[in-house]
């Protein structure tokens, strides 16, 4: 076992749905150390003045002036889009033939994907991520270097060979039935190998012909504890293109759940121009939204309505959407996210509170992606993934906290100035990674 003395930020169990509380323990101590099967999980956390008698003979590291916090989670990011993070372009559809295609293309080469797979986790890592949804390409090798590069990291990471074999151009569109037989081979290879899992991954419905949209159903049936990952309703034209493809359809949405793809552990990024009756759909079947304010704001997709989904009360988490998405950093996409929060909400004038957010982010996007208790917080017997964070990582930031007078304006305020600088050790299971 391992201990660590620092300020501790976690969160108390939610109820009724709602965020979890965020709880502060200025001086606290978190004792990690394996567990039955040898996995590292948190064994204790508390006051330190409490607690340390019980583990005196327990290596301690003293981390004074330092936050130790849940690791971060992020629901939705596209390892390819690496280096097509800021190219101009008038909105979704045009980004993605001029830029994003083009450069997919590059990753049917294992050593490409290799090496980018290599810059990605290092970048997550840094960023202090440890948990990740992400999207290859549709070339299997790509998903084999994005995970078994997580793997040699131990970060846990659920991903997928994108599946698109229409509306596409050569190079990235792929071949139905081989696409299937593809993804199924690598569900059998990856998912549940240390802490991977698979993600059957359709791009979004203009993509997929009905034919693989039927397969990746069957598969999902087949394979109840694999994740499913896609995109919906982000953008106008984008809808307009699956309403011509699926006339009878009620909605975009309609269309995944017609093919059996809605259910726990499906993640739909974006759900920004959808009504009730689609927010209903997803509380009904347990889906889950990943919000990617950075990509909407970028893109100029839209705004996800916090009210409306609060209302319904189905789940969703906060998402980087790298390349769409403008950063790697949480900080950024929390910062992102509360602007959101005051536009295009069914409660005007919603401002969403730093707690919140960093719920969103961490403990909420473990419960939308099914790993509540797994990951995303510090307590007893989650996975002893956490970030050391430095509140004076840079002089502003330092001068700001300095002057918080409550647990709100300490997180907003690392929220609003902080960056990959307040991230200054990233541990995954008691491995230093940063």
């Amino acid at each position: 076992m391992k201990a660590y003395r620092a300020s501790l930020l976690y969160f108390a169990e939610p109820a009724n749905g709602e965020s979890g509380q965020a709880v502060f323990e200025e001086d606290g101590l978190l004792v990690v150390g394996p567990d039955e099967q040898g996995s590292q999980r948190v064994q204790a956390l508390g006051s330190y003045q409490k607690l340390s008698a019980g583990y005196a003979g327990v290596d301690t590291e003293h981390l004074p002036g330092r936050i130790i916090a849940p690791g971060f989670v992020d629901m939705h990011i596209h390892y390819p889009q690496l280096d097509v993070i800021g190219s101009p372009a008038e909105g979704l559809l045009p980004w993605l033939e001029n830029y994003t295609f083009p450069h997919e293309k590059r990753f049917s080469a294992p050593e490409y994907s290799a090496q980018v797979a290599t810059f990605f986790i290092a970048e997550l890592l840094r960023n202090g991520v440890t948990t990740a949804l992400a999207f290859a390409t549709s070339h299997p090798e790509s998903v084999n270097a994005l995970l078994g590069e997580a793997q040699k990291n131990q970060l846990r990471l659920i991903g997928g060979k994108v599946l698109m074999d229409q509306n596409s151009p050569d190079g990235v569109r792929d071949q139905t039935e081989q696409s299937l037989v593809d993804t199924e081979a690598l569900i059998n290879q990856w998912h549940g190998v240390d802490r991977l899992g698979y993600a059957i991954t359709p791009r979004f419905v203009p993509s997929c012909s009905a034919a693989q949209l039927q397969g990746a159903g069957e598969l999902a049936a087949k394979y109840p504890d694999v994740w499913i990952q896609s995109h919906v309703a982000e953008n106008k034209d984008e809808i307009a293109w699956a309403r011509r493809l699926y006339p009878q359809a009620r909605s975009y949405l309609s269309v995944y759940e017609q093919f059996g793809l809605l259910r726990p552990r499906a993640v739909y990024a974006h759900c920004i121009h959808i009504n009730d009756e689609d927010r209903a759909l997803m509380l009904g079947t347990g889906a889950a939204a990943a919000v990617c304010p950075t990509s909407n704001l970028f893109l100029g997709s839209g705004f996800f309505d916090y009210a409306g989904a609060d209302e319904v009360g189905f789940l969703y988490g906060q998402a980087s959407d790298v390349g769409g998405g403008t950063s790697f950093s949480p900080f950024h996409t929390m910062l992102a996210a509360y602007y959101v929060g005051r536009e295009g909400q069914t409660k005007p004038g919603l401002s969403l509170k730093p707690q919140q957010l960093w719920w969103q982010h961490t403990a909420g996007a473990a419960r939308a992606l099914g790993l509540a208790g797994v990951v995303g917080n510090l307590q007893p017997g989650c996975e002893a993934d956490f970030v050391v964070l430095n509140p004076k990582a840079t002089p502003l930031l330092a001068r700001k906290t300095a002057q918080a007078g409550s647990l709100d304006e300490l997180l907003f305020a690392l929220i609003v100035l902080g960056d990959d600088r307040v991230i200054e050790k990233t541990v995954i299971s008691q491995a230093l990674a940063t």
